[in-house]
C-alpha cells in the first residue's frame, strides 16, 4: 500500500493518491496517516483509487472511520477513479450511500 498526499490549501481538501492492496496487514497504518492528516487540516478528502489492486472489509472500515472523522466538521471523503471490481465491493455494501464514489478524468 502506497499514499501520496497533497493539500490544496486554496481548496481546503486533500488530495490522495492511493496505490496497492488495502487489506488487514496494511490497514492500520493508513487509518493512523488518515487520523494524522485529518487532524493536521480539517479538510474535504479526495482519494484517487486509479492504482488501487484491491480492499478487504477492513480497508473498508478505514475507509468508514475516516468519513465519520470528517464528518465531525461536515467534511466529506470522495472516491474516484475505482476499477469495476472494486467498486462493486463498495455498491454490494452499501457504501456508496455514504460515500461519493465518482469518475474523475485523468489531469494533462
Amino acid at each position: 500500500m502506497s499514499l501520496i498526499k497533497k493539500h490544496d490549501d486554496e481548496q481546503n481538501i486533500w488530495m490522495l493518491d492511493l496505490s496497492g492492496e488495502i487489506d488487514i496487514y496494511n490497514a492500520d497504518d493508513l487509518k493512523n496517516d488518515l487520523q494524522i492528516l485529518i487532524g493536521e487540516h480539517q479538510s474535504d478528502v479526495e482519494i484517487d483509487c486509479k492504482e488501487l489492486k484491491y480492499i478487504d472489509s477492513t480497508g473498508l472500515g478505514v475507509l468508514v472511520s475516516a468519513l465519520k472523522m470528517v464528518k465531525e466538521y461536515d467534511g466529506q471523503v470522495k472516491l474516484f477513479n475505482l476499477k469495476p471490481h472494486i467498486a462493486k465491493i463498495f455498491y454490494l455494501t452499501g457504501l456508496t450511500k455514504i460515500m461519493a464514489i465518482e469518475e474523475k478524468a485523468d489531469e494533462a
